[in-house]
C-alpha cells in the first residue's frame, strides 16, 4: 500500500523540527473535523485487550510528549490507537528549556529534544481534556502524564506531584508519573533510593484516597529511564510491587549517543529517541519482567519503528506498547500496521 505521508515527509523535514510538529499537529485537527484522518489512516483495528482493569480496543497507545497540553486528542485519536497519552503536564505553566531543542537525525530514524516539559500548566490541560469527544462521548482510554515544575527544588518535587495527581485523577483513565525525562534538571535522580521510595509511597497514598473520594480507581504508573544498571532495575522492580504501584512504562528517551557517534546533531543536550533506543528499551523491559510478578503490567515503549519492532517489545515482555517517533518518520498508517501486527502474534499463540 502506498504511504501518502512519504510525498509530504521531505518537506515537513525541510522545517524546524519543532514548528514541523506543531503546524502537524494544527493540520490534523482540521483534517479530523472534515474526516480526513480516517481515510488518512485506514479503520481502527480491533483487538480488545484487557489490563489494569481497563478495556483497551488494541495494545498500542500514543507516548506521552507529542500531544503536551492534551488539545489535540479527538485529532490523534482518529489514528485509531487504543489508547491516548498526553502530557507531561506541571502545575503550573512553564516555557521550558530555550529553542532550538528539537533535532532529527534522519540516518538512524531518531530524534534528541530538550524541550523542558513545555506545557500551559494543569488547569489549561484539564480545560482541553473535559472537551475531548473522544474521551467524554466516545469511551476513549485517556492517560495523563504529571511532572514537576522545573522552577521547583528537586527537595521539593513530590509536592509538585500530588498537585498535579489531585487535579488529573478525575479525568484520567489511567496516569503516569514521569521521573525519567532527561530534560528537567536532577529528575532522574527521583528513580533511586530514598528518593524514589517516598515519593512512591506518597503518591500511592494519596491515589487510595482519592479512589474513595472520587468513588473510582485509576491506575498509576512509573516512567523509567533506558539508561539504568541492572540493580538499579531490580531495585526499581521491588519497591513498584511492593508498594503495589499499578505497572510501568519502560522507557523514556536516551542520554546515550554511542549508536547516533559522528552525526551533526549527537552532541546536542537532551534525550534521543527512535530506532537506537529500541534494544535499550527492550532489555530494561526484559529485565523487569524477570524481576516482577508475570502478571505485573508493563508498557513497552522506546524505538518502535514498524509492527516487527512492536512485537518485540511483547517477546520482551511488555503487555501494551506506545509510539512517538516512529509516527514523524512512518507516517498515520503505522497505527494500524502495529495494531494488526499484535493482533496476528496474539492469534499465532
Amino acid at each position: 500500500m502506498i504511504n501518502p505521508y512519504s510525498a509530504i515527509r521531505p518537506w515537513l523535514f525541510a522545517i524546524d523540527a519543532e514548528k514541523a510538529h506543531e503546524m502537524v499537529l494544527a493540520s490534523m485537527t482540521v483534517m479530523s473535523k472534515a474526516g480526513l484522518l480516517k481515510v488518512a489512516s485506514g479503520p481502527v483495528c480491533d483487538d480488545p485487550f484487557e489490563l489494569m482493569g481497563l478495556k483497551f480496543r488494541n495494545r498500542v497507545g500514543l507516548a506521552a510528549g507529542l500531544d503536551k497540553n492534551a488539545a489535540h486528542i479527538d485529532a490523534l485519536a482518529q489514528l485509531g490507537f487504543g489508547f491516548i497519552e498526553v502530557g507531561t503536564v506541571t502545575p503550573k505553566a512553564q516555557a521550558g528549556n530555550p529553542k532550538p531543542r528539537m533535532f532529527r537525525l534522519p540516518e538512524h530514524e531518531a530524534l534528541i529534544n530538550r524541550l523542558g516539559f513545555n506545557n500551559l500548566g494543569v488547569d489549561t490541560f484539564l480545560s482541553n481534556v473535559q472537551r475531548s469527544r473522544w474521551v467524554n462521548e466516545q469511551g476513549g482510554l485517556i492517560g495523563l502524564n504529571i511532572g514537576k515544575n522545573a522552577s521547583t527544588p528537586i527537595e521539593q518535587a513530590t509536592n509538585d506531584y500530588v498537585i498535579a495527581l489531585r487535579a488529573v485523577y478525575p479525568y484520567a483513565a489511567y496516569i503516569t508519573v514521569n521521573i525519567s525525562s532527561p530534560n528537567t534538571k536532577n529528575l532522574r535522580q527521583l528513580q533511586s533510593g530514598h528518593e524514589f521510595e517516598q515519593l512512591l509511597t506518597t503518591l500511592k497514598m494519596e491515589q487510595s484516597a482519592l479512589a474513595i473520594k472520587h468513588k473510582r480507581a485509576a491506575p498509576m504508573l512509573v516512567k523509567i529511564a533506558p539508561d539504568l544498571e541492572d540493580d538499579q532495575i531490580e531495585a526499581i522492580a521491588k519497591t513498584l510491587n511492593r508498594l503495589k504501584i499499578d505497572g510501568v512504562i519502560a522507557t523514556n528517551t536516551t542520554l546515550n549517543r554511542a549508536a547516533v557517534e559522528g552525526h551533526p546533531h549527537a552532541q546536542e543536550a537532551g534525550g534521543l529517541s527512535g530506532a537506537p533506543v529500541l534494544q535499550a528499551s527492550n532489555s530494561v523491559i526484559k529485565k523487569l519482567r524477570a524481576a516482577l510478578p508475570s502478571k505485573y503490567p508493563i508498557v513497552g515503549v522506546g524505538g518502535i519503528m514498524s509492527a516487527a519492532d512492536a512485537q518485540s517489545k511483547i517477546a520482551a515482555g511488555a503487555d501494551l506498547v506506545q509510539i512517538y517517533t516512529g509516527l514523524i518518520y512512518s507516517g498515520p498508517q503505522l497505527v494500524g500496521e502495529i495494531a494488526h501486527g499484535l493482533k496476528q502474534l496474539r492469534a499465532a499463540k
